[in-house]
């Protein structure tokens, strides 16, 4: 017979806010846990491998669009540099739509709104016209990584969400790795137009799928009894007073009274600066300092998403692996974070050799690193903050940092124009690396849940 204590959520999961979900279903009393929990991370997976295929699209074909636009290099800069400002500043409005109605209801209403924004692209005629689009994408994109965290607080334990993080994570990494090869290929048989009908097709399809599938893990009628109480003693939140939190729901200003969310802030600027370039001119990098043509562009261009999948892999695998040692969360988090953006700082050293195969290695080794902290910084949220707060605080971080993701091309781009080559922007992005880790190193102390006596 099914134990009452699991038929319903435990004092240790607040009331679900999923939008839809149906009745409480009887549980199936079978002793192997199913595995639910790890579909949601695959939905979450594949929304964010579309996020980043429909975002990168546009760096990817931009060197072949100018063609017909005849865009300058500022013009190309802004260009890439709007979709970050909408998509920053929507952080917290999505963050705090995401905690009230759920992430059935926001993660599918983002997929949707952002795949119509790509399937309008094909009717762009100029600056003007790209530039808006681009904007409306950054508004649509800006719910993906805040719900997929909200998600993952929901259906998985403290000790599973480092895998869980990375496994949803390195979808961004398969959707960067995959948008060159093809978009350089779609955009070779077919013209540039065809991508963005391609993809906006496929991210209307997820939504359905998703708005169908997703329920919180006590109303998802494929749970059983055993993952429940998994899923809910491993969320259980220590008993302490010292982590009792006083952060009403909803008001992110109560949040930045804690250092920790400084140097969370702070660290994650740091780690998108750096993201960015890889998102945005590291094609038009390949192409312009160092000769690939399409041809090449494709073949060696996917080697570097490639190897940041492995990374956010590898910093799943890590951070679960310290913790199941006995390291605390706190130096666990930190070891991650700081030694991942001080690897990441590599990407400077490509500017002192002239082999390009060299220079792409270490802007693949730069790469690997950013997506092994990527995991840990995701993790943060559901590590700091109560589950009905997760959203606005993974939403208040992503805001914080996109800001960043958007002076990111702009900066690169003026620099470039204004030497001639990418050497000084390469330095910059290295040294912003550097920073990063002292943020995440110095301005975190302890990484606990927010309680009244400040972190």
């Amino acid at each position: 017979m099914v134990e009452p204590s699991v038929r319903k959520p435990t004092t240790a999961s607040a009331p679900s806010t999923e939008t839809g979900d149906v009745e409480v279903p009887a549980r199936r009393a079978s002793g192997v846990r199913t595995k639910k929990r790890w579909v949601i991370a695959g939905f979450c997976f594949a929304g964010l491998a579309i996020n980043y295929v429909d975002r990168s699209a546009l760096s990817v074909a931009l060197p072949f669009m100018t063609e017909d636009f005849h865009l300058t290099p500022a013009e190309q800069g802004l260009i890439l540099s709007a979709f970050s400002w909408t998509y920053a500043l929507l952080q917290l409005p999505a963050g705090a739509l995401i905690d009230r109605f759920g992430t059935r209801v926001m993660f599918g209403a983002s997929v949707m709104l952002w795949s119509a924004f790509t399937l309008t692209t094909t009717l762009a005629s100029g600056f003007a016209s790209l530039l808006g689009f681009r904007l409306g994408l950054g508004v649509g994109e800006s719910g993906a990584y805040p719900s997929s965290a909200k998600a993952i607080s929901q259906w998985f334990p403290r000790q599973e969400r480092g895998r869980a993080t990375a496994f949803y994570d390195s979808g961004a990494r398969v959707g960067s790795a995959l948008a060159v090869p093809v978009v350089a290929a779609i955009t070779g048989l077919f013209g540039w137009q065809a991508v963005f009908v391609i993809m906006g097709t496929i991210g209307i399809l997820w939504a359905v799928g998703w708005w169908a599938y997703y329920r919180s893990p006590e109303k998802h009628p494929g749970v059983n009894a055993a993952e429940l109480s998994h899923i809910q003693a491993g969320n259980a939140a220590p008993s302490t007073a010292a982590t009792t939190t006083t952060v009403p729901a909803g008001r992110v200003r109560d949040l930045l009274r804690h250092r920790t969310v400084w140097g969370m802030f702070a660290g994650f600027s740091c780690l998108n600066f750096v993201v960015t370039f890889f998102l945005t001119w590291f094609p038009s990098y390949l192409v312009e300092e160092r000769g690939f043509d399409l041809l090449k562009l494709g073949f060696f261009g996917v080697i570097p998403g490639l190897t940041a999948i492995v990374g956010s892999w590898a910093g799943g695998a890590v951070g679960d692996a310290l913790l199941a040692r006995g390291w605390s969360l706190t130096r666990t988090r930190k070891t991650c974070l700081v030694s991942g953006m001080l690897t990441s700082s590599v990407i400077m050293a490509a500017v002192l050799t002239e082999a390009a195969w060299l220079a792409l290695a270490l802007l693949s080794l730069s790469y690997f690193a950013s997506a092994f902290t990527m995991v840990s910084v995701w993790c943060l949220p559901a590590d700091v903050a109560p589950e009905h707060q997760v959203g606005v605080l993974g939403g208040g971080q992503n805001f914080v940092a996109n800001v960043a993701s958007a002076v990111s091309p702009i900066v690169i781009g003026a620099l470039a124009g204004a030497t001639g080559s990418f050497v000084a922007p390469l330095i910059l992005t290295g040294a912003v690396a550097v920073l990063g880790a002292l943020s995440f190193g110095l301005v975190i102390r302890r990484v606990e849940t927010l309680h009244t006596s400040g972190t």
